[in-house]
């Protein structure tokens, strides 16, 4: 099938045109179609949903089902006329269908799982620094970085308030105290407004702030005026100070909940300034670093008050708008994780003090998330807004694995596939591995040597798309470019794997037609990693497109998997033909 035409220079002097092909249908395509049109040139609507049953894993597809799926190939294919005549589809057709990003997609896009278990039960898409536009250090703060993480489906937003004396109000959203960084500040009203507008833009599932605290009491309760303002009936009250168990995702639809610590005497939370100082040196120890993000929310106990008084809607308190208390128990990582039979509570580790507890406590930490909240928040030596590995606290159970959404790279193209998954509401039911309590208290073992569970079979067949997304010259001035795939899982340590396709050359729609195999034996908490890459012998391969999916969600059967840039937004046009099976 003909297409458009590339030109590229040679030697400088002369120039070749290529003309760039469509994407045919690879030989799977071919028999399927064969088969289940039984041999003729046309497939009909009973056919294909025999073809989606057998093949595409939809046991109860049904022939309205199929007949839509005809329609609306025929109407993107503007040969509607002929969908009034007869439900059928050609060759074409039908590859046109499967190799359709928006109507074959590898995973489901509505809510699947059960939403009415404690928040605890719950991986939930976190934010860190939520209102920085770049790094760390010098970087804009704004209400748009929030805005944009909301709209991916973001559920828990982070926001450091500080007191500022030039500011409207008396304080000021900003990354770090005076003179250790450059950021320029944003009003927290701002960032309240922002968040009521776009909070349930993408789902309706609770958005959770975290509040990095360093106010005094005068200004603590200006901001429970502005929160209980601008959130108004939106806003979750706590019924006690001090709860046996967290509500449920479908308890709190549509609810903006406050989560910081309990507040104490100004004077008292001063008493470790220096120490919540060390943006740019770090930690000095693993016990600094057990509580809330950078800074000073590290120095405060989590002891309550034992007041189980009610708080009426309404009630301007800054204490009283608190549902998930956060804080650092005194003492060491044991006792921080210990479980409290009559409380619930948060827990912030850093990714460095999550390490240690991982090292020494692994199964404690399991024990801990079970039934109370873990943040895991970047190190503050990561200036640049990069991540950390994602999958050590995933297995161990935490919820809130923090991630500076405006970063970039593998690590965050991770978080981005694990919250594809349950629609993409942003919250993920945590495996029953990870809930389950055995005898004697035993629970999931994050370092134990697991049997194989299941085997997942990929087939990469071809690409298409760039032509239509980059110029010509992108990838090389003189040629088309050199495409190859790499395919793999991101997991524990023993489905950890990466493999490759070989290069095809001079193509912008490469065929590869290769099939992989990977054994799993925790595909509960597997993901799929897909990336492009276009082969430069002078040096390092360009980048050309990644997809991260969710195994435990993967439609089986040939499928169109979209592809997304470096920093997680989708390409246009850019997509795989791939073929996933469970066996």
């Amino acid at each position: 099938m003909s297409g458009s035409m590339g030109t590229y220079n040679m030697c400088m002097l002369f120039k070749r045109r290529i003309r760039i092909t469509e994407a045919k249908p690879p030989r799977d395509v071919k028999e399927a179609f064969n088969k289940y049109a039984e041999g003729g040139s046309q497939m009909t609507a009973e056919q294909l949903r025999w073809f989606l049953v057998e093949v595409q894993g939809e046991k109860d597809a049904s022939i309205s089902d199929a007949e839509g799926v005809v329609e609306q190939v025929l109407q993107k294919r503007r040969r509607i006329a002929e969908a009034t005549r007869r439900y059928t589809l050609t060759l074409d057709d039908f590859h046109y269908y499967l190799f359709s990003a928006e109507l074959n997609p590898p995973i489901g896009a509505k809510v699947n799982q059960d939403m009415t278990a404690p928040l605890s039960h719950y991986f939930i898409y976190t934010g860190h620094n939520s209102y920085l536009t770049g790094n760390q250090l010098n970087s804009d703060c704004s209400v748009l970085p929030i805005i944009k993480a909301l709209e991916r489906g973001v559920r828990v937003v982070e926001l450091d308030l500080w007191p500022d004396d030039n500011a409207k109000d008396g304080v000021r959203v900003c990354h770090g105290c005076k003179g250790l960084t450059l950021t320029h500040p944003v009003e927290p009203i701002e960032c309240f407004q922002a968040i009521e507008k776009h909070a349930f833009s993408a789902s309706p599932y609770p958005v959770v702030i975290t509040i990095e605290d360093h106010l005094t009491p005068e200004l603590q309760a200006k901001v429970a005026q502005m929160i209980t303002k601008t959130f108004q009936d939106v806003l979750f009250y706590p019924q006690s100070e001090c709860s046996k168990e967290f509500r449920s995702p479908e308890e709190l639809k549509n609810r903006i909940i406050i989560s910081t610590k309990p507040p104490k005497e100004y004077l008292q939370a001063q008493s470790g300034k220096e120490k919540g100082h060390n943006l740019q040196k770090g930690k000095a120890s693993d016990e600094q670093d057990m509580s809330d993000s950078d800074s000073q929310e590290h120095n405060q106990d989590d002891e309550e008050d034992g007041d189980d008084e009610l708080h009426p809607p309404g009630e301007c308190t800054y204490k009283s708008l608190i549902a998930i208390p956060a804080g650092k128990p005194k003492g060491g990582l044991k006792e921080a994780l210990k479980v409290e039979i009559n409380k619930v509570r948060r827990l912030s580790l850093s990714e460095h003090a999550l390490e240690k507890a991982a090292s020494s406590h692994g199964m404690d930490v399991v024990r801990f998330t079970q039934r109370n909240l873990l943040r895991v928040y970047p190190k503050g030596s990561r200036l640049n807004s990069s991540n950390y590995g994602p999958i050590i606290g995933w297995t161990h159970g935490a919820q809130m694995v923090a991630f500076n959404m405006q970063g970039y790279g593998k690590h965050l193209w991770l978080m981005h596939g694990m919250f594809r998954s349950n629609g993409g509401c942003g919250y993920v039911r945590k495996p029953d591995l990870l809930m389950k309590v055995g005898p004697d208290n035993h629970v999931f073992d994050p370092k134990a040597n697991l049997q194989l569970k299941t085997t997942l079979k990929v087939n990469v067949y071809i690409g298409d798309g760039w032509h239509s997304d980059f110029k010509e010259t992108d990838f090389d001035m003189f040629s088309p470019p050199d495409f190859y795939t790499r395919v793999g899982i991101a997991g524990v340590p023993a489905d950890k794997i990466m493999k490759e396709t070989k290069i095809i050359y001079d193509n912008w729609t490469p065929v590869w037609n290769e099939e992989f195999t990977f054994p799993l034996t925790v595909p509960e908490l597997a993901l799929l990693r897909v990336e492009v890459q276009e082969y430069d012998m002078a040096g390092k391969s360009d980048f050309g497109g990644q997809s991260c999916l969710p195994v435990w969600e993967l439609r089986p059967g040939i499928r169109a998997v979209p592809l997304f840039n470096n920093k997680g937004d989708k390409y246009n046009s850019v997509r795989l033909l791939m073929r996933f099976e469970f066996v």
